[in-house]
């Protein structure tokens, strides 16, 4: 198996599909945002459990999970993956602009306020 295929990490969705991140992905994600390494399981945490999903122009899914504290600062961690029955992260990355994510695609799913 090539190296690039080697699945560094799997994660199950809220929607109970196992979701992988393989070597060729991860170094996708910290080769175009530098700031990533060291976050890896912020990534998987978001799509474990993220504060909202949003549909994606070509059946993507984009996970939102807040973060009070990241190695860089009070941030978003955004991670566009495939919820589906061999799924896995296209990419992720950190935002403070979580409201122009949001504005992009339909909202799926939130999680119920706390009461």
């Amino acid at each position: 198996m090539p190296q690039e295929d080697i699945v560094l990490s799997t994660v199950p969705s809220i929607n109970r599909r196992t979701i992988r991140l393989t070597y060729r992905q991860w170094v996708h994600i910290t080769e175009s945002h530098d700031y990533m390494v060291g976050n890896r399981e912020k990534v998987l945490e978001t799509i474990a459990d993220p504060d909202q999903l949003i549909g994606g122009d070509f059946g993507e899914t984009i996970a939102l999970r807040h973060y009070s504290r990241t190695n860089i600062t009070e941030k978003t961690c955004v991670v566009i993956y495939r919820d589906e029955m061999d799924g896995f992260i296209i990419t992720a990355f950190m935002t403070s602009r979580s409201d122009k994510i949001s504005r992009k695609g339909n909202v799926s799913w939130k999680r119920p306020p706390l009461t």
